[in-house]
C-alpha cells in the first residue's frame, strides 16, 4: 500500500532526452537527478554519493523513490541521504507509483497491469543504460523485495548483496490459504482512496508475481552473498474499509511466517526486527535500514566482489 504523507518535497530535476555518453557518465557519478531512456519510455532516476558497491533502492508496491528521500521526521535522516554518506546510492520511480496524491511518478506511464518480469527487465535496462558500476547491493521494501530476488535470479552476476525491508515472501498465498488470500487481494488490489483519477497507477498481480519468483528461485537459487532481512514488529496500517472477511490477525501471522522463510534463504542471513516500526521501516526507523545497508556494503567490500 502506498505511503501517505503531508510533507511537501520540492523536486528540482535535470532532464535528458536520451542515453548519450555524457549523460550516462553523469548518472554513474556525482549528484544526479534526471530521466533515463529505457525500452518503454523514460525513467526518473536520482543518485548521490561516491564509492562502491552502488546501492539500488527498490520501493514497494505503488511507492516512488520519494519514500527513500522524504524527511521522515525530526532528527531523522532519510535512508537515501544516509547511504550516500558511505557509498553511491540510486533510487528510481517505477511507472505508476506515488508518494501521495500530489506526488505521482515522474517516470513515463506504461500499460497496466505489469508483470514482475517486466519490472525486473526495466530495472536492468535502467542500470545498464545509466552505467552505474556493478554488481550492486539491492535494498528493497515490501513487494520490491520480490523484484530484488527475481532480479538476482535473472541476473545473478549483477547482485553483490541484498537488504530486504519488510519484504514480500512468495509463499504468502499458500500460507494464507484460499480464503485468506482472496480477502487480501480484495484489500490490496483497489486504488487507495483519492486516487481514482490516477488511471496510470501501478497494478501488479501479486499471485502471479509470487509464482514467477517461486519458479525462478527454484531454477536459480540465491548464491552465497551478504543478506539482511528486516521485519516489522508492529501491525501494518490498514485502510478504514477493510472487508469483514479479512483477518488482520491471520495476515500478521502469515507475514511473520513469510519473514522467517526470508531469513532462512541463506545460512548466513541476518534477521533484524524493527521494534518501533510498522510496514514502513524506512520512515519509522531509517537509521536501522541505513545500518543494515552499511553492513552489507562493508561485507561486500571485505569479500572484494564489487568492481570499480
Amino acid at each position: 500500500m502506498a505511503r501517505w504523507s503531508t510533507v511537501s518535497w520540492l523536486v528540482v530535476g535535470l532532464m535528458a532526452t536520451g542515453p548519450t555518453t555524457a549523460f550516462a557518465q553523469s548518472a554513474a557519478s556525482g549528484d544526479f537527478r534526471g530521466m533515463v531512456a529505457v525500452a518503454e519510455g523514460k525513467i526518473h532516476l536520482e543518485c548521490a554519493g561516491v564509492g562502491g558497491p552502488a546501492v539500488i533502492l527498490i520501493s514497494g508496491y505503488r511507492n516512488n523513490a520519494e519514500v527513500w528521500t522524504v524527511e521522515p521526521g525530526p532528527e531523522l535522516e532519510p535512508v537515501f541521504a544516509g547511504v550516500a554518506g558511505f557509498t553511491r546510492v540510486c533510487a528510481y520511480d517505477r511507472p505508476g507509483t506515488i508518494l501521495a496524491a500530489d506526488h505521482l511518478s515522474r517516470s513515463d506511464p506504461v500499460a497496466m497491469p505489469r508483470t514482475a518480469g517486466a519490472v525486473v527487465a526495466e530495472l536492468h535496462d535502467l542500470l545498464q543504460t545509466s552505467r552505474i558500476p556493478g554488481p550492486h547491493v539491492l535494498a528493497a521494501h515490501s513487494l520490491g523485495g520480490l523484484f530484488a530476488r527475481l532480479y538476482a535470479a535473472t541476473y545473478p552476476g549483477d547482485v553483490a548483496g541484498i537488504v530486504l525491508v519488510d519484504a514480500w515472501q512468495e509463499d504468502l498465498p499458500e500460507i494464507l490459504g484460499p480464503d485468506g488470500w482472496s480477502a487480501y487481494v480484495d484489500v490490496a488490489g483497489p486504488p487507495p482512496p483519492g486516487l481514482a483519477f490516477y488511471t496510470e497507477l501501478e497494478s501488479i498481480d501479486f499471485g502471479a508475481a509470487s509464482q514467477t519468483l517461486h519458479e525462478a528461485a527454484q531454477a536459480a537459487p540465491l548464491p552465497p552473498l551478504p543478506i539482511i532481512v528486516i521485519s516489522r514488529a508492529r501491525p501494518v496500517q490498514l485502510p478504514p474499509d477493510v472487508p469483514a472477511e479479512f483477518s488482520p490477525e491471520a495476515f500478521e501471522a502469515a507475514w511473520r511466517e513469510g519473514q522467517a522463510r526470508l531469513a532462512a534463504l541463506l545460512p548466513d542471513a541476518k534477521h533484524v526486527v524493527a521494534t518501533e516500526s510498522d510496514h514502513y521501516v524506512q520512515i519509522a526507523q531509517p537509521a536501522l535500514v541505513v545500518d543494515a545497508i552499511r553492513a552489507v556494503v562493508e561485507a561486500v567490500r571485505d569479500r572484494a566482489t564489487w568492481r570499480d
